[in-house]
């Protein structure tokens, strides 16, 4: 179809044209979200990473990612989830001195998996260095600041520590968004108090916490730091094990988030493709749990195998009544999950799911392109947009690839 085509150059170029730039004060060029969003987000550095596997002279705008957070990382280990382009906030601030963020972890994909792509890509031995370190200290504030039960896991103090705006299996928490007193939001070293079931281990933050120590661990054996490669590998099993004791319910074949208290919170969350595209689960050697839990869940028609899957809640799980209207993980099929699909379906030997996947984006979007161009979230059922953010970076790499995957360019 001569449109697909057509609105595969229209993305590219406003990627090119309008999307990499540079923020007030800060000397490199990044690759920015969207209109909508005042800056760059954590969870987002994929973004800057598939655009360099997709267009190989942009590997400046994923080397630029990592260290734009790196650089603004706390002495004692603390990232922000958010940069801030003081050319486009446009709501009243408390440090404007200071563009970074930390209030929420909301990681989102593991960095330093993304870090350690990114050197396999420029074989830039100080780069490793610099990324090895700043890992190192990540891991120690994770575990200083977030295993206060002491049960093997880093928690979810507050709802945004997710990127899950607005999902079900926020329900309960007293901060859904972050931790603000009188209006002012607190560093997420702060436990919000008297939570009723906060902290909470999250399943998505743990895959991530897994996959950064296995990252290490990797980069440790580059650098020829063998012994401490070692402890990065074992420290990673621990987590995959306590995961499986605290959040696996064999009954359903589901991983859910845990409260405080020990109880599982039985939201069927996209939290559990995390599972997935940070290889907690070893294609071979799970390879009968996987198989069911994708048999079971994820191509399940009444669960995640939506006509334009993957939403982001379960279609049975009673918490998508009643949804928001944009910007929802507790229903709506994101951007950013279809792009991530890109990190495991293949390895795992579901190419031709997500080649399906792959088209449903591409159908829905040539569609509704005049009604909101590359958005955020389509709705899982209909393929309709919601208002959400459009020209959305996550969005138009994702048609990109769909149409260069299934050869449409």
């Amino acid at each position: 179809m001569r449109k697909i085509a057509e609105l595969h150059d229209e993305a590219l170029d406003r990627i090119k044209n309008v999307h990499i730039g540079s923020f007030k004060g800060i000397d490199m060029p990044l690759f920015l979200i969207s209109e909508q969003y005042i800056g760059l987000w954590l969870e987002h550095v994929y973004d800057s990473l598939m655009l360099a596997k997709l267009e190989p002279e942009y590997l400046f705008a994923a080397e630029n990612a990592i260290h734009l957070f790196i650089d603004r990382q706390k002495e004692n280990g603390h990232l922000p989830f958010a940069v801030w382009d003081l050319n486009r906030v446009k709501i009243p601030d408390f440090t404007m001195a200071d563009t970074a963020r930390y209030w929420q972890i909301q990681e989102g994909v593991s960095f330093f998996s993304l870090a350690l792509e990114v050197y396999e890509l420029n074989q830039d031995m100080s780069f490793l260095e610099k990324v090895y370190a700043s890992g190192v200290k990540w891991d120690r504030w994770l575990r200083t600041f977030r295993m206060t039960t002491q049960r093997g896991l880093i928690e979810m103090f507050v709802g945004y520590d997710t990127g899950h705006d607005n999902s079900g299996r926020l329900e309960g928490l007293s901060c859904r968004g972050n931790y603000s007193v009188d209006g002012v939001p607190q560093s997420a070293e702060v436990l919000p108090p008297n939570d009723e079931i906060a902290p909470i281990l999250a399943v998505d933050m743990n895959c991530s916490f897994y996959a950064d120590e296995k990252a290490l661990a990797r980069m440790a054996e580059l650098l020829g730091k063998t012994e401490e490669a070692t402890r990065w590998n074992e420290s990673a099993t621990m987590i995959k094990q306590k995961l499986f004791e605290h959040c696996f319910d064999e009954d359903d074949a589901f991983f859910y988030d845990v409260d405080k208290n020990g109880n599982k919170r039985k939201y069927k969350s996209s939290a559990i493709l995390h599972l997935f595209l940070e290889k907690v689960l070893d294609p071979e050697t799970d390879r009968a749990l996987i198989d069911r839990i994708y048999r079971e869940h994820l191509k399940n028609p009444d669960e995640f195998w939506t006509p334009f899957p993957f939403p982001s809640m379960a279609m049975n799980d009673p918490s998508v009544e009643g949804h928001e209207t944009f910007n929802c993980w507790g229903y709506y099929t994101q951007a950013l999950i279809v792009l991530r699909c890109s990190r495991w379906m293949d390895d795992y030997g579901y190419g031709d799911d997500y080649d399906y996947i792959l088209g449903k984006w591409l159908e829905t979007w040539t569609a509704n392109y005049d009604s909101l161009p590359f958005g955020q979230e389509i709705d899982p059922i209909t393929g309709l947009p919601t208002a959400s953010s459009k020209f959305y970076s996550s969005s138009m790499l994702t048609y990109i690839y769909a149409a260069r995957r299934l050869g449409w360019v």
